[in-house]
């Protein structure tokens, strides 16, 4: 695929129609939805940060401001612009300028180390960089802009945005020139819905990251299974706690939000006693996050005194859920909680409704959706529709592929499957389980051991704030379970063995018991948010742990 994929009708036109016949895809374009709410809904915010605000009215006019300055740029249709840039209001209008003026968002975390952002950016193509006009993760633009070049990143355009939501007239800087742009903009070769849109990147939890290609009607689709999951409305009240060029972040708090027109609060970076603080006074009513996410607003103190009336649903998932603490999250908040399964590649496997019962919400990832034709190969390699399995998937929400052939290569099977990197379970009614990752499984004496299970076990300790089992290499049972634990805020410090009697009291099967512990003051995260294990499967190797 590499640097020659197709911009436009980047889908085949007969799979596209084919999903348009079942209406899984459409028509209508993010950027056609803030035009609507910008005539219907002009003074309703449209997006919240700890900066300011943006009605939809003003989102629209921003995003024009931005798309008219772009485009006097010359640069070429479906040409790639990159943004790294922290998650606020001011990003989804940079996105939507983008796609008003028919260019490729490439979504970078704000989050991304300058090696991951030079290697985007290079593999990309991108020769603009959209960033901040003010410093980002202690540098400013220049800096960020001359450490690249030691990665030999050469820019033909750097484009710098003010927080818009507190400097709604900020001038839009392009090589050190201020514009003002048009806000009458009108689109002359806009992003269509089965065009290439936007590419952003895995996790990059143990390599440097794969680039994603998607349309927008792979996550119009997504939407559409969230509101019919979760009853969403234009009255609710968004906290999308995810960044927004990740998968669950791009659903969360840019397609669904500006579907519906609902309000949305976004955040520069999580905090959890700020987040506690902001769904109280913003009457949040659904709530998206990780699981490492509800767990810190679980664990902080504030959780307990908040008044969290206004929270109606949580959407986690993309990854195996403890059961037991998303269960308590719920009977403390009153809030359902519901999941999907998939990933930024695949979209969408399954996922849970209002109407399902404690056990299928809490025990399983929800059915299994008939439209994505999901099966399991086994290890012998036979596909099956029940047992155990890696899941693969056909369907509206997948995306393109990767920007690199070798990848796909690994992501789809022979005959045009996309493969999951997980281990499944999916019984005879349609649930689906997630019982581990084919990275995240630790053999020990030829037992497979599922690392998250692990997890879900040792974060049961009251002491725990989280978790991350890793596999220690170890000469006679080749691997040894080995967990390193972040405690819960102001919880005294726990030995290895009172960790192992705690899990014995509790029946925890003897081999989800760690043979080994640290205690580390924060477990690191990559830039979607999720547990980076590749730095502590590094640490576990080299340390005499």
């Amino acid at each position: 695929m590499g640097g020659n994929v197709i911009f436009r009708n980047a889908v085949d036109p007969d799979l596209a129609r084919f999903y348009r016949d079942n209406g899984w895809w459409g028509d209508v374009t993010l950027a056609d939805h803030v035009r609507r709410h910008a005539l219907e809904r002009p003074d309703k915010i449209a997006y919240w940060s700890e900066f300011g605000s943006l009605t939809w009215a003003e989102l629209h006019r921003a995003s024009n401001r931005i798309a008219s300055v772009l485009t006097d740029s010359h640069l070429t249709e479906g040409g790639r612009v990159a943004v790294y840039y922290p998650d606020s209001a001011t990003i989804h209008a940079v996105f939507l300028g983008l796609e008003k003026a028919g260019l490729v968002t490439v979504g970078i975390g704000s989050r991304a180390g300058l090696r991951e952002i030079a290697h985007i950016l290079s593999v990309t193509g991108a020769d603009t960089l959209v960033t901040t006009a003010f410093d980002f993760r202690g540098r400013d633009a220049d800096r960020l802009i001359s450490e690249l070049k030691a990665y030999d990143v050469e820019l033909k355009r750097v484009v710098l945005v003010d927080r818009l939501e507190s400097k709604p007239d900020a001038p839009i800087i392009v090589n050190g020139h201020a514009e003002e742009g048009s806000t009458n903009f009108e689109p002359q070769h806009p992003i269509r819905p089965d065009d290439l849109f936007l590419i952003n990147s895995t996790s990059g939890t143990t390599s440097l990251p794969k680039c994603v290609l998607h349309t927008q009607n792979r996550w119009i689709y997504f939407h559409q299974l969230a509101e019919r999951n979760g009853d969403l409305t234009p009255d609710d009240i968004f906290f999308g706690a995810i960044p927004a060029p990740f998968g669950f972040g791009l659903w969360t708090a840019h397609f669904s939000p500006i579907i519906l027109g609902s309000s949305t609060l976004v955040t520069e970076k999580f905090d959890s006693p700020k987040a506690i603080q902001q769904i109280v006074e913003k009457k949040v009513s659904v709530l998206c996050c990780v699981s490492t996410q509800f767990l810190m607003l679980l664990n902080d103190p504030s959780f307990e005194f908040a008044d969290l009336s206004s929270l109606r649903v949580m959407y986690t998932g993309g990854e195996a859920v403890p059961a037991a603490r998303a269960m308590d999250f719920e009977t403390r908040s009153g809030c359902k909680v519901l999941q999907f399964y998939g990933s930024n590649e695949t979209g969408v496997l399954s996922g849970t409704r209002l109407t399902d019962s404690n056990r299928v919400r809490f025990e399983t990832a929800g059915y299994v959706e008939a439209d994505m034709q999901v099966r399991l190969f086994d290890e012998s390699g036979r596909t099956v529709a029940t047992g155990s399995g890696r899941p693969a998937c056909k369907g509206p929400a997948t995306c393109i592929g990767y920007l690199d052939e070798e990848a796909n290569n690994q992501l789809f099977t022979d005959d045009g499957w996309m493969l999951m990197g997980d281990i499944c379970s999916i019984d005879d009614d349609g649930l689906l389980r997630v019982t581990g990752r084919t990275s995240d499984i630790i053999i020990r004496g030829g037992k497979n051991i599922s690392a998250p299970q692990v997890e879900d076990e040792v974060a049961s300790h009251p002491a725990v704030a989280l978790a991350a089992a890793v596999a220690k290499p170890d000469s006679v049972f080749g691997e040894r379970v080995f967990v390193f634990v972040e405690l819960a805020p102001g919880a005294a410090p726990i030995t290895h063995d009172q960790l192992k009697e705690f899990l014995v009291a509790r029946g925890t099967s003897v081999e989800l018991i760690p043979e080994g512990m640290a205690i580390v003051p924060e477990l690191p995260r990559s830039s979607g948010g999720k547990l980076a294990k590749g730095e502590l499967r590094e640490r576990v190797m080299s340390e005499s742990l």
